[in-house]
């Protein structure tokens, strides 16, 4: 058996080195491109659950801070009109989008799910007045079919990043808060 001489060992390392630095840009693509097709993802199938809460509901959960406000506290209560009061907002990642007075019931969503990079601060944000919501993403790549600069106008936070990306309930624009949308549809009335 024969082992690779120091010259021959040194080419195959140079070789090696030269594939790994071709191949680097690609990869790093690669991997931001799915974890910006991930954020389009969750936001679509957070879109989905909450309509589908609202239709059991009569309302999109309320919003706080970019969060869903829809996660039993300990002063949660559901009043003798059927309102419910003291829900908290869910965490992005942790809870789930669910009827928390029928446990028995399955879950609009198992985990309102997290941003790839939430552990360096990026998180999803979600606006509601419990008749529309937004709901939205910071993608990476600015060459993304779904980037949005009028959003990223906007300044919103996705945790630290700006949000570029977005969905809305309906027709309720991305580029103003929903508060100027239903202010601009009282004008038209």
């Amino acid at each position: 058996m024969r082992f690779f001489s120091k010259k021959e060992f040194f080419w195959v390392i140079i070789i090696l080195l030269g594939i790994v630095g071709a191949s680097y840009p690609n990869l790093k693509l690669s991997l931001r491109r799915g974890r910006d097709m991930q954020r389009k993802n969750d936001i679509r199938m957070v879109s989905d659950s909450l309509v589908r809460y609202a239709s059991d509901f009569d309302a999109f959960p309320l919003s706080s801070e970019g969060k869903v406000v829809a996660c039993k506290g300990p002063e949660t209560k559901k009043d003798k009109k059927g309102k419910i009061t003291g829900l908290v907002p869910c965490q992005w990642g942790k809870d789930a989008l669910a009827d928390i007075f029928d446990p028995g019931s399955a879950p609009y969503i198992e985990a309102l799910p997290s941003d790839p990079l939430g552990e360096k601060g990026v998180s999803y944000a979600y606006f509601s007045d419990g008749k529309l919501f937004q709901i939205y993403a910071s993608l990476e790549g600015t060459d993304e079919a779904e980037f949005d600069q009028k959003i990223v106008a906007r300044g919103l936070a996705c945790g630290t990043e700006i949000c570029n990306f977005g969905l809305g309930y309906g027709a309720t624009p991305l580029d103003k808060s929903i508060e100027e949308y239903e202010n601009e549809l009282l004008k038209k009335k």
